[in-house]
């Protein structure tokens, strides 16, 4: 059946909660892989690991004591320990091959995240296709600046936290659940929000939304039947799904709604109406019509989990969102550029909208396709995703060990994109570094430059910065 391809690494582990055991993770330096190491090591766990190259995530989990090898080799990994790894990671890596041999327990990092979340805590998820980093951020960040010392391990660091996980002594415990692989399905929370649903990872989800659905509803059904969803109504997907469990949030006509919106030059406000019910007014700076349901999800998830609104209303003003989620990452002769994970259609639609209102401002979309697959199967969504701005720059596919595909490629989107759209496009080969080179020389006071994907183009302004360097040094 469909769900046994899904679950057919799932571990269930009935009688233990976190003790002192070793760990291993094969590409522990990304965003999620580092959040749960970096749980673990809180607990007393022994970690260690392996990643292609050095970052700061791996420095922040030295810091704590986990050994890290940079480069990937068989013997590295110890012959005593756990070994997690992500789906990305192929039965072909040396590190892989080693554990098998060894015969290690080899657990998916779903696993890790699931047997964390069943250690007696109040657990609040956030899913869906879009927002999910952003609300079990906002989550976690209300709750600590609340003073309730919540746990949590979310898809990306809280800028005002510097962290994108931490275990506490808290009652709730808070987490990003991944979709992408299927792997949801292994979690059981009390509180649940799925923000959004549409196609995407259709590398995986061959049936495409179908797929998608089907997987959300095999989650909802683990659940107990004390557990609450909140579902997004103004999402035709979402409102699709069946549950006796659910609860709705939206603009018009929900359980939890938004009213009076107020979209203000430095923030955003509303009212909350719970059942027709006056419950809260609530200040969020963060920008978009798309962070107003982030808020109001997360408020919702809050109320029904029992916590007491005064104390985390004030807070939900002061977060100013995640990283890499519209975050402004440098200026410089005034330019000023902006870093977004955006890597789907939708998603990049409301990054852009979040620079409406920059008034005189010249609004360049630097774009570096995610995977070969979704730039496939997502073409002609691609091509609808760029309005509202000045130019569009699309560099090489980041292919996330994807292999090409023929004919799909950024050089012919930009052509198609070109006769689609009215304003400039240009494709940039080569390395961020090479992007950056390229488009330095051009810039201009008041421009602003959005990176969008999840892969290398993070590194944009860095480079950027680094191209100026050059270029006033090779004017001396």
């Amino acid at each position: 059946m469909y769900y046994n391809r899904i679950c057919n690494i799932y571990t269930q582990i009935r009688d233990r909660v976190l003790k002192k055991d070793k760990y291993y993770f094969i590409a522990i330096g990304g965003v999620g892989m580092s959040g749960l190491a970096k749980y673990l090591l809180e607990n007393g766990c022994e970690v260690s690991g392996s990643d292609i190259v050095d970052s700061k995530y791996i420095q922040k989990l030295r810091d704590l004591g986990a050994k890290v090898y940079i480069g990937q080799k068989a013997e590295n990994v110890p012959n005593d320990a756990t070994v997690v790894a992500s789906t990305a990671i192929r039965e072909n890596n040396p590190e892989m091959i080693r554990a098998r041999e060894l015969g290690l327990t080899v657990y998916h990092r779903s696993d890790i995240l699931a047997e964390i979340s069943r250690c007696g805590k109040f657990f609040l998820g956030y899913s869906g296709t879009h927002g999910k980093t952003t609300t079990s951020g906002l989550s976690s960040y209300v709750l600590e600046k609340a003073g309730l010392k919540p746990s949590y391990v979310v898809g990306g660091i809280i800028p005002e936290l510097g962290i994108n996980a931490h275990s506490q002594d808290g009652r709730f415990f808070c987490a990003e659940l991944d979709e992408s692989d299927g792997t949801i399905v292994k979690y059981c929370p009390n509180v649940c929000v799925i923000n959004n649903l549409e196609a995407d990872h259709l590398d995986f989800y061959k049936d495409g939304l179908k797929s998608i659905l089907d997987t959300f509803e095999k989650f909802i059904s683990n659940m107990p039947e004390s557990s609450t969803v909140l579902v997004n109504k103004d999402c035709n997907a979402t409102m699709s799904l069946h549950s006796h469990k659910t609860l709705t949030f939206g603009l018009s006509d929900a359980d939890y709604t938004a009213c009076n919106i107020n979209f203000k030059p430095d923030c955003t406000t509303f009212d909350v109406y719970f059942k027709g019910e006056f419950l809260t007014d609530l200040t969020i700076i963060l920008r978009g019509k798309h962070n107003v349901y982030n808020a109001l999800s997360v408020l919702a998830s809050l109320h029904q989990a029992g916590v007491d609104i005064n104390l985390v209303k004030p807070h939900f003003a002061t977060f100013a969102g995640m990283g890499r989620r519209f975050q402004k990452v440098a200026e410089f002769d005034g330019v000023t550029v902006y870093d977004d994970y955006a890597h789907h259609p939708t998603e990049i639609k409301a990054t852009l909208s979040s620079a409406e209102g920059m008034q005189d401002k010249h609004i360049i979309a630097v774009f570096q396709p995610h995977r070969y697959t979704r730039l496939k199967n997502l073409w002609n969504e691609f091509l609808d995703a760029f309005s509202g701005v000045d130019k569009v720059v699309v560099t090489d596919v980041y292919s996330a060990s994807e292999d090409v595909i023929d004919g799909i490629n950024s050089e012919n989107f930009v052509k198609d994109l070109s006769k689609h759209i009215d304003i400039p496009c240009e494709y940039i080969k080569g390395s961020i570094a090479d992007v950056a080179k390229t488009m330095y020389p051009e810039l201009k006071k008041d421009d602003v430059v959005i990176g969008l994907g999840a892969g290398t183009i993070t590194n944009l302004s860095k480079e950027l910065l680094n191209a100026g360097k050059e270029a006033i040094g090779a004017g001396n």
